[in-house]
């Protein structure tokens, strides 16, 4: 016997798929809406923060609610769910077909390896570091930096599973790499050396999400993001701080 999909499971764990990936609220709740409307739901409602959903079919019916404890940055999901919210509104694909769609792409791991991400990190590093009047001598210690440093973070964020921490210990590793490099005399200027390495840590996306929230009328959400930004910013420069506070 086949299970039988409801509205509010499609709708919950589409919005879960997105707010875990980053995207904006309003997003998620225009998504969850345009399912339900789709699906015959003349007055859904749905609200999401940063750390929770709350959905129902109509106004004074039962809330559907679910907790959001970790999120991360993932663009691809964001996409593959709309285009299963377009598929479910063009009348392509059934409710049953869209949920167990969504579950796949629940299950989908990161889209890339963490080697990628780190080679990634260490490049734009690098360009970072030159776009800012770097010169191409502190290119390499400044890739190695950025690298040292992404790592740092990936496997504190492992051990500890706080972000402001395991952003602060990146920072740390590159402030330090960066030190230990121009005193060897494989950098020149520090200063350039660590601007370009911090970069992939900075959280340009929660910046952008938390104005656009702000501007769509989120406030609660904005807020929320803007100080999460700037903790992950304070976070950062207290790490390299450290350093410059003893040598």
């Amino acid at each position: 016997m086949k299970e039988q999909i409801s509205i509010e499971k499609v709708c919950m764990i589409a919005g879960k798929i997105m707010l875990v990936s980053g995207a904006e609220t309003h997003r998620v709740e225009d998504t969850m809406n345009r399912i339900a409307m789709a699906n015959g739901i003349a007055n859904p409602q749905s609200y999401a923060t940063p750390t929770g959903i709350n959905f129902s079919v109509d106004i004074a019916t039962t809330t559907n609610s679910l907790r959001i404890i970790k999120r991360s940055t993932d663009l691809h999901k964001i996409a593959e769910v709309n285009d299963v919210s377009r598929n479910i509104s063009a009348g392509k694909i059934t409710l049953s077909e869209a949920f167990h769609k969504l579950q796949v792409i629940d299950r989908e791991h990161a889209t890339y390896p963490a080697w990628i991400q780190i080679l990634t990190a260490a490049l734009a590093s690098g360009c970072f570091m030159m776009m800012f009047g770097g010169t191409w001598f502190d290119f390499l210690p400044t890739a190695i930096a950025g690298a040292l440093g992404f790592i740092a973070m990936l496997v504190f964020d492992r051990l500890i599973e706080i972000r402001f921490l395991a952003e602060f210990f990146g920072a740390f590793v590159i402030g330090a790499s960066a030190f230990l490099f121009v005193s060897l005399g494989f950098g020149k200027l520090m200063d350039m050396i660590i601007i370009g390495a911090v970069m992939p840590l900075v959280p340009g996306l929660p910046i952008t999400n938390a104005t656009r929230e702000l501007m769509s009328g989120h406030f609660i959400s904005g807020i929320s993001k803007g100080v999460e930004a700037l903790l992950t910013a304070f976070a950062i420069g207290a790490g390299v701080a450290i350093i410059f506070a003893f040598v």
